[in-house]
């Protein structure tokens, strides 16, 4: 018997022309619970579920997705790139210039694409993608250094500044 999240994986993969095989499963399911993740991270979650999977199924899987539209790529400069589920909207995101955090932001301006260039050039223009570049909450606040945990993590180096994360993680 499967789960009802397990039929929601299969019915998606299904509906988008996918063959359901155990690989695709845990990757959809693995990219279900992470915003924005990278390839490697995301391999790793696969490999929880599914030991024996290979890091060139997971990729394969990954492309498969995007070629089908239920999946997203962004590459935000500088990082690698990045996967997400949400697709078939017009949403753009926001990227911290300090610890790489990825926020999804929805278009303030109306429906996609939402800009408009001033000369087509002859191109058929079906997608704007904008990426705002900034420093989140959590790195443009001051670190805290008087309690004991703070601390401890400078002594061992972990934190040094207000940073919130590593680059490159997702959110």
């Amino acid at each position: 018997m499967t789960s009802p999240e397990a039929h929601d994986v299969e019915a998606s993969l299904r509906a988008a022309g996918l063959r359901v095989t155990d690989t695709r499963r845990a990757v959809f399911s693995a990219l279900h619970g992470a915003a924005h993740i990278a390839a490697e991270p995301l391999f790793d979650r696969v490999r929880e579920s599914l030991p024996g999977t290979s890091k060139q199924s997971v990729y394969n899987a990954l492309g498969d997705f995007v070629e089908a539209g239920i999946a997203r790529r962004i590459e935000p400069a500088g990082q690698a790139g990045l996967y997400e589920l949400r697709v078939g909207d017009n949403h753009h995101h926001l990227v911290c210039t300090q610890c790489g955090r990825v926020e999804d932001v929805d278009c303030v301006t109306g429906a996609a694409p939402c800009l408009h260039p001033s000369d087509t050039r002859g191109f058929a223009v079906h997608t704007a993608e904008v990426t705002f570049w900034g420093v989140c909450a959590r790195c443009a606040a001051p670190p805290r250094l008087g309690g004991g945990v703070a601390r401890l993590r400078r002594r061992r180096g972990v934190v040094s500044s207000g940073r919130c994360g590593r680059l490159g993680a997702g959110t």
